[in-house]
């Protein structure tokens, strides 16, 4: 249907999905600072000029990490996809924002996979989406590991009142949702847009060894970033907490927040009630986590989407694709 619209027609498509891309973004924006039930934006903002914490040092500091949280991102997707062509760091910025920017309306983030294939030609696209889908995966893998060591320890450290019926049940069927599914994969030859799972176990066996190691390794600096930031925050705000109890919480946290799906608009919600929660075993008002919390959500989602959106206003269909 695409292919048989004049070209007038095509950019006036594609110009309003970029303008329902920013709409549809900047309305999430003033909807979670505005319309955000746990925390008063006014009480937000009067907690912080209250506290008097945010000095230029300071700001600048956070700003920094964020910067490099970014820049490690960017710097693994453009490895990644130096696999199948060269392109330059600020082309994977714009990518990597402009992706940014569409997913935080969609659920689980999945806009980003649709965002950066376009950016491509139609002959690249099936394989950019799963370097994509394997970029999120090693940082999920990171935070899994690191999240089960964290709350291995958590559990080990602190009184949890647990109902262990409930968890074996819940495990349970888990376990037998995830064998049915596995079967059922193995016997349909389960394919996506022809793409079959055997073709894409052999796509990643055959990237270099060097491209797993990068995107590990990336990944595993990244987490460092963002978890010392939740730990910095904490010390701005007057937390007297080492370090090491910080992590043990913040992995468990962003554990707990990784494995539930969710839409993009309720992910700060469930990042903000798992550290609420796991923080108040350290006697950690509420206020303060979900002030940081939210500073963590402006500093690593929204601040860079709004560059994303220059991004994506400016994006143009590559000539090549049809």
């Amino acid at each position: 249907m695409y292919r048989q619209l004049s070209y007038k027609s095509k950019q006036f498509f594609i110009a309003i999905i970029k303008l329902s891309i920013i709409v549809g973004a900047s309305y999430y924006i003033y909807n979670k600072l505005l319309n955000n039930k746990n925390l008063n934006f006014y009480e937000f903002t009067s907690f912080l000029i209250k506290i008097d914490a945010f000095s230029t040092k300071n700001t600048v500091f956070l700003l920094l990490l964020t910067i490099f949280n970014w820049f490690f991102e960017i710097l693994k997707w453009r490895i990644l996809v130096s696999t199948i062509k060269k392109i330059s760091f600020f082309e994977a910025l714009e990518q990597s924002l402009g992706g940014l920017t569409a997913s935080l309306i969609t659920p689980n983030r999945i806009g980003d996979y649709g965002a950066k294939a376009i950016y491509f030609e139609k002959q690249y696209r099936k394989r950019i989406v799963f370097l994509n889908l394997m970029g999120n995966v090693s940082q999920m893998t990171i935070t899994t590991i690191l999240g089960i060591i964290g709350v291995v320890i958590f559990y080990s450290t602190y009184d949890l009142d647990l109902n262990y019926q409930k968890i074996l049940r819940i495990f349970i069927i888990i376990v037998i949702v995830v064998s049915f599914a596995a079967f059922g994969l193995q016997r349909s030859r389960f394919k996506i847009k022809g793409f079959s799972i055997e073709h894409l176990i052999e796509f990643i066996k055959n990237l270099p060894r060097r491209i797993h190691i990068s995107n590990l390794g990336l990944s595993f600096i990244r987490y460092l970033i963002f978890s010392f930031q939740f730990y910095f925050l904490l010390q701005i705000f007057g937390v007297d907490i080492d370090y090491k109890s910080a992590m043990i919480v913040i992995s468990s946290m962003y554990l707990l927040a990784s494995i539930i799906p969710s839409l993009a608009v309720f992910d700060v919600l469930i990042k903000t009630s798992a550290a609420v929660y796991l923080f108040s075993f350290l006697d950690v008002d509420e206020l303060t986590i979900l002030s940081i919390s939210t500073l963590m959500w402006l500093l690593n989602f929204i601040l860079p989407s709004m560059f994303g959106s220059y991004f994506v206003l400016n994006f143009k269909v590559p000539k090549a694709s049809d």
